[in-house]
């Protein structure tokens, strides 16, 4: 920016001065003319006019190069036509020929040391404001570009928070009942609910991070069957809620790997659970190569359908999790091709669609 400055800055030198010479020969010119008309009509020449300028000093000279009026004070040689120092320039003329006695014009600009001092305040200011400028729009373009990676940092954050937190609680659950050596049956219940979050957590986990180093086989499913056992599997979750469940399964066949497929009906009909209200209503049909899972529960703000898929991606803190389930399902319906579909209604509920 410094280098492009200082060459702006000589460009306009030698712009400022080209002005300055012009506007000398101009002021020379005009005071040679009044000399010779002035001798031609025996008309006294006006000097004062041009000695008494603010903006330049002049002198005339005779022919021996002796002064005969004006104010410069320095020694000038006039033979040289233009005297140039970086204060000043001085403009030497002879086309008096002679008029009034007059043979050399002196003219000196006092004002070029002024404008060129300005010149550099104002490119100066100019660059400045221009780098201040820049720097802001930097600025904003890397907050922007950034923005990116603040968002997946905090995700991250979160998920490392939540993970210890859903880790914890199964965990805890296990070792409260375990410290009576008469477990009852309820404790066994809560044990063995808690081993199974864990173990839905691991397989999470590792579903997202190591999806690419497992070999999966894909087998003809009876999605119907799977569906019945997945639910009875839930059974203790949603008999605290008080949920009732309608279930409509036609037999379907499906070619794909049994333990994905799991993952998918689990992850969703355990969101139609966690996200449903007490006495609420689920409702899962299978009919006609589709699958349907509804809730009665809080729903989805329709601002943030479209990111629900994301990972990290909740769209609401009022219950826990990882905000992987659901980018899990949309994983595993790229995977297999299988076309998903989200209705849903704050306060009212949310039906998940599947098209195998």
């Amino acid at each position: 920016m410094f280098i492009a400055a200082f060459f702006y800055y000589q460009n306009e030198k030698i712009l400022y001065i080209d002005l300055v010479k012009s506007n000398m020969q101009s002021i020379v010119s005009k005071a040679s003319n009044e000399v010779i008309v002035s001798h031609m009509m025996n008309e006294k020449f006006d000097k004062e006019k041009y000695l008494n300028s603010h903006e330049y000093k002049i002198s005339f000279y005779d022919k021996n190069k002796s002064k005969l009026f004006g104010n410069l004070e320095e020694n000038i040689d006039l033979n040289e036509k233009f005297i140039f120092d970086n204060e000043s320039i001085i403009l030497v003329d002879n086309s008096t020929v002679g008029h009034l006695g007059i043979e050399y014009i002196a003219l000196k600009d006092t004002s070029l040391f002024d404008k060129l001092e300005r010149l550099k305040i104002s490119i100066v200011i100019f660059f400045l404001v221009f780098y201040f400028i820049i720097s802001l729009i930097g600025i904003y373009l890397a907050k922007l570009f950034l923005k990116p990676i603040k968002d997946e940092r905090n995700k991250l954050n979160n998920f490392i928070k939540d993970t210890t937190h859903e880790l914890n609680t199964p965990i805890s659950a296990i070792m409260m009942s375990s410290e009576n050596e008469n477990l009852s049956s309820k404790q066994i219940e809560r044990i063995r609910y808690s081993a199974n979050r864990l173990s839905e957590i691991y397989k999470d986990l590792t579903y997202i991070f190591l999806e690419n180093i497992e070999v999966k086989v894909s087998e003809e499913l009876e999605l119907s069957k799977i569906i019945k056992e997945q639910i009875d599997s839930f059974e203790p979750i949603f008999s605290r809620k008080k949920l009732k469940i309608k279930i409509e399964l036609e037999d379907t066949l499906y070619k794909m790997n049994k333990d994905d497929f799991i993952r998918l009906f689990n992850n969703l009909f355990s969101n139609a659970i966690k996200y449903n209200k007490i006495n609420g209503d689920i409702e899962v049909i299978l009919k006609d190569k589709k699958l349907s899972i509804k809730d009665s529960g809080i729903g989805i703000d329709k601002n943030k359908i479209k990111d629900i898929f994301k990972r990290y991606y909740r769209a609401t803190n009022q219950s826990g999790g990882f905000g992987l389930g659901l980018n899990i399902v949309n994983m595993i319906c790229q995977t297999y091709k299988i076309k998903i579909e989200v209705e849903s209604i704050e306060n009212q509920g949310t039906t998940f669609i599947i098209y195998f």
